[in-house]
């Protein structure tokens, strides 16, 4: 059986995760830069395999695993790299950004975590369709992920505080992050209270 073309991009992705590691600690200037360009070549594939996925009728059981998987190793990853490195100095803020970077990192986390093992416990209720993603589960990828890549850059890129724009993208997706949290919890509330009762 030929392997799908959207899960050999499922794939790449995964393999550039722990590139995007080794480029963001090579002691060169150049090293976070082409970490960054790596973590946006991989944000891009997962928009494309699952349009391709789609597209060309090649949807498997692999994918729809592999595909999630992916998005959170990426994600976490990132942000373990920007809690575990020294942050630059924020023109806008008076405070040391440590604090925020990780409170945002560990909601990001969290948040992951619980939905996941929400959809898991759906999927077994047979209820898996009431969080499935939402509107607002998108827009919070793609403010994640513009967030990630800036703050990868680690400096300005030209005249644009790339980091500083990166960690407000950052924490404007943790909001986002903890309201479609709510929102699947709800959507969830009667299956989950229904098995309690029994």
């Amino acid at each position: 059986m030929k392997f799908p073309i959207a899960n050999v991009l499922t794939v790449a992705r995964i393999i550039m995760i722990p590139l995007v590691v080794v480029l963001f600690y090579l002691p060169f200037s150049w090293g976070k830069a082409a970490a960054a360009w790596v973590f946006i070549l991989a944000a891009l594939t997962d928009s494309l395999d699952g349009y391709l996925a789609r597209k060309l009728g090649q949807t498997s059981a692999l994918g729809e695993f592999l595909d999630p998987v992916a998005d959170k190793l990426m994600v976490a990853t990132a942000l373990i790299l920007l809690v575990s490195h020294e942050p630059l100095i924020l023109r806008w803020i008076h405070f040391d950004p440590r604090l925020l970077i990780t409170v945002t990192a560990a909601v990001i986390i969290g948040r992951e975590i619980t939905i996941s093992a929400l959809r898991e416990w759906m999927s077994e209720v047979g209820a898996r369709r009431k969080v499935a993603v939402s509107s607002i589960g998108k827009v919070k990828t793609i403010f994640q992920m513009t967030g990630l890549s800036m703050m990868l850059f680690h400096s300005d890129v030209w005249f644009i505080p790339a980091y500083e724009l990166g960690l407000l993208c950052l924490v404007s997706a943790a909001a986002l992050t903890l309201w479609s949290m709510v929102t699947y919890l709800q959507a969830a509330w009667p299956d989950l209270m229904k098995s309690r009762d029994r």
